[in-house]
């Protein structure tokens, strides 16, 4: 029996494989690590698969072998093999509708406080981390990209712990993360946070100048954490008393903290230091007075950052109200002094 022709060449081209994609990096793409590049760019596929393919050579970039931390500059041409491309699609196709619900919910949680050209800052909500990660499918950034896919750039200026709320900076050009980056780097923005701490920190008319060394170390599950140490970098916390409230025996202090140094933690560890946690730490806080008090989140939260606009110059602002937690935690305590004007 002959064979048909025709059968041959659908069969022969359903097996042959897919093109290669070789993608050209634009002026907005340059400067990105390789890794971030391609996890940015193969929305949905595990990260692991990413780091297998460049670290086997099938990723290239101007036809060599490249490292996951290879900066790509404008021009360059990046080889991604056609496995990523099938895997990319079918894992596109059975996430994208139940991914882009999440994204819109956690939206919903994450108001806009300031944007235009350059810049999109949004108020954090406490529980959601900047970034996906290990366990974490969604966080600000990828929220963000599958919500607004129209944003051809967007890359965070600078992060907030997991818990944290408040303003969070993100920049919509590659001009203007470069403006803010070394703005922070050169000590030229102002990070404030209001924080809610165990018992009464006693503060005279003078703002408390914190400068603590702080060390990075790794736990035997590989969780990060920071603790004070003579080797540590340095790192400065100006802290103002606002009000100090007591209930019973208890008492919790409202204060304000400005950032002079961006350590890991640095706030948490600074106050754990001075002996007075904040409230809801499960890293650096006290576990008993949490429970007693019955406190569900971590008290610190982003309500300041200053800046100068990295294109008009201007010298900008952006607040975040106090969250409502706050307000709740602190109306079960009697205000017993105030040093806020």
């Amino acid at each position: 029996m002959k064979s048909n022709p025709v059968s041959k060449s659908k069969v022969a081209q359903a097996r042959a494989p897919a093109a290669v994609h070789l993608q050209t990096i634009g002026p907005e793409e340059a400067g990105q690590r390789l890794d971030n590049y391609l996890l940015r760019w193969a929305k949905g596929v595990p990260k692991s698969h990413v780091y297998r393919i460049i670290r086997s050579g099938e990723v290239r970039v101007n036809k060599k072998r490249a490292e996951p931390t290879t900066r790509l500059v404008e021009g360059d041409v990046v080889r991604v093999p056609p496995v990523r491309i099938a895997e990319q699609a079918q894992m596109a196709s059975v996430n994208a509708a139940q991914t882009k619900s999440r994204a819109h919910a956690y939206l919903d949680k994450m108001p806009v406080l300031f944007e235009d050209e350059a810049l999109l800052i949004v108020d954090k909500p406490s529980g959601l981390a900047v970034h996906g990660g290990s366990g974490i499918a969604l966080g600000v950034i990828e929220t963000l990209r599958i919500a607004r896919p129209e944003l051809k750039f967007l890359e965070l200026v600078h992060r907030l712990d997991r818990d944290t709320s408040g303003v969070l900076l993100l920049a919509k050009k590659r001009s203007a993360l470069v403006e803010m980056h070394r703005q922070i780097r050169e000590n030229q923005t102002d990070k404030r946070y209001y924080l809610l701490a165990h018992g009464e920190i006693k503060q005279g008319a003078q703002v408390m100048q914190l400068k603590y060394p702080l060390h990075k170390y790794l736990l035997a599950n590989g969780e990060r954490r920071v603790r004070v140490d003579p080797e540590g970098l340095p790192s400065h916390t100006a802290l103002r008393v606002n009000k100090v409230m007591r209930r019973e025996d208890v008492a919790i202090t409202l204060a304000e903290a400005q950032l002079k140094t961006g350590r890991t933690h640095q706030i948490r560890v600074h106050l754990q230091k001075l002996g007075h946690a904040i409230l809801g730490d499960d890293k650096y806080g006290f576990e008993d007075q949490d429970k007693q008090i019955k406190s569900k989140r971590l008290y610190l939260h982003a309500h300041l950052a200053g800046f100068t606009h990295p294109r008009t110059g201007e010298k900008m602002r952006i607040e975040s109200p106090i969250p409502a937690e706050f307000t709740t935690m602190m109306k079960t305590f009697e205000q017993v002094n105030s040093t806020q004007e």
